[in-house]
């Protein structure tokens, strides 16, 4: 399994961060096209095993088969950038900004959007047999996840979207811990079995996730959905986005660096004369 230790892992965590910033646009585009691409196939697979089994569980249990393979594979989502590359500017790296923090967020955003509105185009067609008969089963629950995520937190106003920040703050606490959990091993089954557990959490306890998201209201829109452009921008990926970056950051990324990279000095007994 070959542990790191976190100064260790936190250490790479900060590294990666510095070279994410200074990872050319193409390159980030790429990797955040692809990532959102993957995670996008893992979220249909996880409603289609759902509507199969009944058991929204099981689908919970399979999807971080899909954030496995994308960080794996070295690609990158947004939720993991908005702990990474902020680590960098903290710990005074040579070169990084606050513009180079903030342009790799818009660039891995911009990609991970393509990547998933891409699969949600191509899975929209797929469930529908292109767009000439009505979803099929699993399109029209995709289409009343969209409602019930937009609507169902506008019809509580401000109650509604404090509880869907808050959603965005407990995912990307997950999703960052999976991110980490990348980081933890250096064996291939470490590695796999660190990310899986929060991945799992995150998607059983129906928390909110931007990029996943990406792919789940466009498609439902796509096929009809009961809400609107504006819906799902204001009663969901605003928010979401907003609360991934809080939670990430707060409960993740600056947690752990605070402890294990600037550690407080150890205390100091005074022995009794």
């Amino acid at each position: 399994m070959a542990y790191l230790l976190p100064s260790e892992f936190v250490t790479k965590m900060v590294d990666a961060g510095e070279a994410k910033i200074f990872m050319s646009a193409r390159d980030t585009v790429i990797r955040a096209y692809m990532a959102g691409a993957i995670l996008a196939l893992a979220a249909a697979f996880a409603v289609m095993v759902n509507v199969q089994t009944g058991y929204p569980i099981i689908g919970a249990i399979l999807f971080p088969v899909g954030f496995c393979m994308l960080y794996l594979l070295g690609f990158d989502l947004l939720t993991g950038v908005f702990v990474l590359s902020p680590l960098a500017l903290f710990d005074r790296r040579p070169g990084v900004t606050v513009g180079g923090v903030l342009r790799n967020w818009g660039l891995v955003f911009v990609g991970n959007f393509a990547g998933a509105f891409t699969v949600a185009v191509m899975m929209s067609v797929y469930y529908t047999y292109g767009f000439q008969t009505p979803p099929d089963k699993v399109g029209t629950v995709i289409s009343h996840i969209g409602e019930a995520r937009t609507l169902g937190y506008a019809q509580y106003g401000f109650a509604g979207m404090l509880t869907l920040f808050l959603r965005g703050v407990m995912c990307n606490w997950m999703v960052s811990t999976g991110v980490v959990g990348a980081m933890i091993s250096t064996s291939v089954s470490g590695k796999v079995i660190a990310m899986w557990m929060p991945i799992m959490l995150f998607f059983a306890m129906v928390f909110e996730h931007s990029v996943v998201n990406m792919f789940l209201f466009p498609s439902a829109l796509l096929m009809g959905g009961g809400f609107s452009i504006m819906d799902y921008i204001i009663w969901n990926e605003i928010p979401t986005v907003l609360g991934n970056l809080a939670g990430g950051l707060a409960f993740t990324g600056l947690t752990l660096y605070s402890t294990h990279v600037r550690t407080a000095p150890k205390r100091t007994i005074k022995l009794a004369a």
